[in-house]
């Protein structure tokens, strides 16, 4: 599945709970491919970050990441690369 082909997902958690989120993008990084996801009922300006991983079964899922070092390393990147989207779609100021 090409997550930047959808504008949303819906998941569900572990108690059932369907979440719809919007897709932010994805990226991969030593050999593994990540999700940035922002839920779509809320008002904070926070994303969710979800490593895609294929089962035995041939299908995508989307797993929490547990190793601290790895979450930061690619939350970090989602951030920078949403740091260079904005700068590239800011209107320069014009200078007299």
């Amino acid at each position: 599945m090409d997550y930047n082909e959808y504008n949303t997902v819906t998941l569900i958690d572990e108690d059932g709970v369907e979440t719809e989120f919007e897709v932010l993008g994805t990226l991969e990084d030593e050999g593994n491919t990540y999700v940035a996801l922002a839920p779509c009922d809320s008002q904070e300006n926070e994303f969710v970050v979800l490593k895609i991983v294929v089962g035995e079964d041939g299908e995508e899922n989307l797993i929490t990441i547990d190793d601290d070092d790895e979450f930061d390393k690619v939350s970090q990147m989602f951030e920078d690369c949403f740091m260079d989207e904005c700068d590239l779609d800011e209107v320069p100021e014009e200078v007299d």
